[in-house]
C-alpha cells in the first residue's frame, strides 16, 4: 500500500493535486492512502518551501506545481 501524502495549506492547488493523485492511484490500480498534512512544521519538515507538494512514501516527489495525471502517475508507481 502507497502512503500518498499530499502538503499544503488547503490552497486551491493543493485541493487539485489531492483530486489529480487520487486519479492516478485509481487509475494505476494500486493500493493506496492519501494523507492531507496541512501543519506548516509538519509540511518544513520535509525541506518543502513551496506547496503543493507530492510525497510518495517519505519522499518528496513534487513541490510547487500541479502535474498533469499522466505525471502522477510515473511519481507514484
Amino acid at each position: 500500500m502507497k502512503k500518498l501524502q499530499i502538503l499544503g495549506t488547503g490552497c486551491p492547488k493543493c485541493k487539485q493535486l489531492a483530486i489529480l493523485t487520487e486519479e492516478a492511484a485509481k487509475e494505476l490500480g494500486i493500493g493506496y492512502e492519501i494523507v492531507k498534512v496541512t501543519d506548516i512544521n509538519e509540511i518544513v519538515s520535509f525541506g518543502v518551501m513551496s506547496t503543493p507538494a507530492l510525497v510518495v512514501d517519505g519522499v518528496v516527489k513534487v513541490a510547487g506545481k500541479v502535474p498533469p495525471v499522466a505525471e502522477l502517475k510515473k511519481l507514484i508507481a
